[in-house]
């Protein structure tokens, strides 16, 4: 029964792509994060279903009148340059086989970001994606918490199977990036009980977090809820809600869960984070030896014996320097980039939703950077869908404000050119009535 569903629910997809090629985007996105064929038991499982709807975009896409020519912003052609130099290290990769095989699933996460920045071409579709990306991911999370909260909080929480969050630590980190997301939904969102269904999924997502034992969620978790509250217009009420539910929450949490997030300040007594210390100074040394090219793909097995467990040594160590610059530079670049836009539409009518927007988006992305220091995703395509949402943001942000100060100029010019001319003549005549009378 669950093959013949998510056959009909693909089938559909590739239907409303045919019809409207930027559906396909977010279809796209559904799969990418849902994957709701890993749910299936029967033969729906090993279909290539991705692959053939990203076909079915890409055709459509070509095809398609209703697009834009790519943004002219700088995180694109920086991008471009990381994903080429990707390639010029890989032939240079320690484990061949391997660092080819990567560079292709590289490849394919990539190239769909091009249809993103070419179809999604308004305010309200790059509102949909945002939409489809917090409900993708929502959906499990918040299936996850009502879990977590049943249980105790003793089992552990993970993500949809086939998926780069699939795992427990990456999935916790991955809720917590979308929950800006969710906020973004609920602002905008008009009915009421949706309204309110969206402000209850978010307690659920931090329980979906706090059960997946993470410590590096639970760093990214207190990142994020400083963020929100220094935010939020009503921090009176805002940190008394933290901390009852903070309160509520410890009585629940196994012991297990607090001598596991105690290691944070005795790290150096556990295996584990020793582990990882060794892969950071091993990827360090062995880049400072080779500053350019790194180690190439899934270099860690050549170099050290775990993997490297943090996005920004597998970045440097994989691939040099350069690379590491390249990636750095589109992640903080955004960051700066989503602080200094709302400055630009400050105190223009209708057009509050930018500051919202940008916060929003600056929070998810600090919520990466925090959470992937100790987890190996720097090729996450969450990350990448967040930086191009930003992109388009921006574009979207600069035109409508170029239009209101246009609607403006023409109002007032049109007021100038209203009024009536007199001539030097008439001046004369209108000042020598005024000494008769």
């Amino acid at each position: 029964m669950r093959d013949i569903v998510v056959l009909i629910f693909l089938s559909g997809c590739i239907i409303a792509a045919l019809k409207q090629p930027w559906w396909g985007v977010l279809s796209l996105a559904i799969f990418s994060y849902l994957n709701p064929h890993a749910y299936a038991w029967g033969f729906v499982r090993s279909l290539p279903v991705y692959y053939v709807l990203f076909l079915t975009v890409a055709f459509r896409t070509f095809t398609a009148k209703d697009k834009q020519p790519l943004p002219k912003d700088w995180r694109i052609p920086v991008f471009i340059m990381l994903w080429l130099y990707f390639g010029i290290t890989t032939t240079q990769a320690y484990m061949q086989d391997e660092a080819w095989r990567k560079y292709l699933e590289v490849t394919k996460i990539y190239i769909p970001f091009y249809f993103t920045l070419v179809l999604i071409n308004t305010r309200h579709k790059l509102y949909c994606l945002i939409v489809t990306i917090a409900a993708s991911i929502g959906i499990i999370a918040v299936k996850g918490g009502l879990f977590a909260i049943l249980k105790g909080f003793s089992a552990r929480v993970y993500g949809p199977p086939g998926t780069q969050f699939g795992e427990n630590n990456a999935f916790a980190v991955a809720v917590l990036i979308i929950i800006p997301l969710i906020l973004i939904w609920q602002k905008e969102e008009l009915r009421p009980w949706l309204k309110k269904g969206l402000l209850f999924a978010v307690p659920l997502t931090y329980a979906c977090s706090l059960c997946s034992w993470s410590r590096g969620a639970l760093l990214t978790m207190t990142a994020l809820t400083l963020m929100l509250i220094w935010q939020s217009k009503r921090k009176y009420l805002g940190i008394p809600l933290v901390f009852a539910g903070a309160f509520f929450v410890k009585d629940y949490l196994p012991q297990e869960w607090f001598g596991r997030m105690e290691t944070l300040e005795t790290y150096d007594q556990d295996a584990s984070a020793m582990g990882r210390i060794l892969a950071w100074t091993d990827g360090w040394n062995h880049t400072l030896e080779h500053p350019f090219i790194g180690s190439g793909f899934d270099g860690w097995i050549f170099v050290t014996q775990l993997d490297w467990h943090s996005s920004y040594v597998e970045m440097f160590s994989e691939h040099g320097f350069i690379a590491f610059g390249l990636w750095l530079s589109l992640i903080l670049g955004t960051v700066i980039n989503l602080t200094n836009l709302p400055k630009k539409t400050r105190g223009v009518e209708g057009m509050e939703w930018v500051a919202h927007y940008c916060f929003m988006l600056r929070a998810s992305l600090i919520c990466y950077m925090v959470g992937t220091a100790f987890l190996g995703l720097s090729y996450w395509d969450l990350l990448y869908h967040l930086i191009f949402i930003a992109v388009l943001l921006k574009k979207f942000a600069l035109e409508e404000l170029d239009e209101k100060r246009g609607n403006t100029s023409f109002k007032r010019s049109s007021i100038t050119t209203s009024r009536p001319k007199i001539s030097a003549q008439g001046i004369l005549q209108l000042q020598s009535k005024k000494l008769l009378s």
